[in-house]
């Protein structure tokens, strides 16, 4: 008797979302364990999960203090969960693979393409290489940087335990994991304008994308040599529109707390603190002074650039840069009479234009269910919620100290928003997303009322 099975075949992404669930799932499963812990310790396994979700999608929320729950074999697995979700699952898939000396197949490529959201297959190979190689010199050098200047400075007597605090730093600022181990985030250096200049420039070369990196390394070896170097629309786009947001940060950050939190102090102190808040909201949670005490006009403003997060194809969540970007200058090029949308000598893609759309939508809609939510169970305020689920969605990480406090179905519905933050809402989209059929009719097209 012949038995018959009838196979379903999992689409790119499926496979990428369950490869990120079950690294959830098992990562969650040996936080859990003692041998991780503390002695003593006792962490509850919704607490484990929560961690891990937040470890892997490098938000940087937390429930718990690090350094009191987490021996140094559990801190180091965190730094090593930080690179799943930073780099990317199959950025270090593709490297073991190679390793092995397999070649990387057709179908492979299709899952490089989805984790990394690149439009084509060609030359997938070679980017993982170069991210890997970005990522390793980048976290090295920081490293290096970090557990030197806290021996110099006299922040730790040994070297041994400098470094340890200097890998640890470094790991989490370049993947915008946001977590730390002293307790305080980064409030004990908040004078220290040398540690938080080394540490924004960290987070910035994991929040503005790989491909822009790469590019920016190739213009430098064209420039070496005296070649011209021409950078693509989606380097110009991502690079223009996350530094202004930067700016943005920073100016209304200061404007909003120049009579609060900044009253009194120095111009130096305003612009460190203006400054570092409006970078780590790219997508790093770091922060140098407590969230909870900043004004409503301050906490919605971080909470819309939470929203937005990094650049596409880096280490952060959000809907992305470009996404906003596409949605200004098409409402722009409408309110001129424009049928098109030209950029830089280039004319954007309606299938580029449309996706944005659709996921500023689905954004705006999946925050506001997790921030109503949240609202009725909890029976918390809106500003402190809103900030905590932008910041979830973002893969962000800065808290106003409501986390830790949530209910087991609270915390779920953070640990839902991150892992969505980090698959992103088109993969989010594309995994929900019914087999295509073939379409032989259409009906009569029919004008409705639009906004007015």
């Amino acid at each position: 008797m012949t038995l018959t099975f009838n196979k379903r075949k999992f689409s790119s992404v499926q496979i990428i979302v369950f490869l990120y669930v079950a690294s959830v799932l098992i990562a969650s499963f040996l936080l859990w364990l003692p041998f991780f812990q503390l002695p003593g310790v006792h962490l509850s396994f919704i607490d484990a999960l929560f961690t891990a979700a937040s470890a892997i999608s490098v938000t940087g929320l937390n429930v718990v203090t690090i350094h009191e729950v987490f021996n140094q074999r559990g801190v180091i697995l965190l730094a090593l969960l930080f690179q799943i979700g930073g780099i990317g699952i199959m950025t270090l898939g593709t490297f073991f693979w190679m390793m092995l000396g397999q070649r990387i197949g057709l179908e492979y490529r299709k899952w490089i393409a989805t984790d990394h959201n690149r439009p084509t297959l060609a030359g997938l190979v070679e980017l993982m290489r170069n991210i890997l190689v970005l990522a390793v010199v980048i976290e090295v050098a920081g490293t290096i940087l970090l557990g030197s200047y806290f021996l110099i400075a006299g922040y730790h007597q040994n070297w041994y335990e400098a470094f340890y605090y200097g890998f640890f730093a470094a790991v989490s600022a370049f993947t915008n994991a946001g977590f730390d181990i002293y307790g305080n985030s980064l409030h004990d250096f908040s004078h220290d304008y040398i540690l938080q200049t080394i540490i924004m420039g960290l987070i910035l070369c994991g929040a503005v994308g790989f491909p822009v990196l790469i590019e920016l390394r190739n213009w430098l070896a064209h420039r070496r040599v005296g070649r011209r170097f021409t950078f693509s629309l989606f380097t110009k786009i991502t690079t223009i529109t996350f530094f202004l947001l930067i700016v943005l940060g920073t100016l209304l950050f200061f404007l909003f707390e120049r009579e609060a939190f900044l009253q009194g102090k120095s111009w130096h102190e305003s612009l460190f603190y203006s400054l570092f808040q409006s970078v780590t909201t790219r997508s790093a949670g770091l922060s140098t002074m407590d969230s909870s005490i900043l004004t409503t006009p301050t906490v919605m403003v971080l909470s819309i650039l939470m929203f937005i997060g990094a650049s596409p194809s880096s280490v952060g969540g959000g809907i992305r840069t470009t996404t906003l970007f596409v949605l200004v200058v098409t409402v722009a090029s409408y309110m001129r009479g424009r049928k098109d949308v030209k950029v830089f000598g280039r004319e954007l893609v309606d299938e580029d234009i449309m996706r944005s759309f659709i996921v500023f939508f689905v954004a705006i809609v999946l925050v506001l269910t997790a921030v109503i939510s949240l609202m009725w169970i909890e029976g918390l305020p809106l500003a402190p919620v809103l900030f905590e689920v932008c910041s979830a969605f973002g893969t962000t990480g800065l808290s106003m100290g409501i986390t830790p406090e949530l209910s087991s179905a609270g915390k779920l519905i953070l640990i839902l928003m991150m892992v969505i933050g980090r698959i992103g809402i088109i993969n989010l989209l594309l995994f929900l997303k019914k087999d295509d059929y073939a379409v032989s009719y259409h009906y009569p097209k029919e004008r409705i009322i639009i906004g007015q």
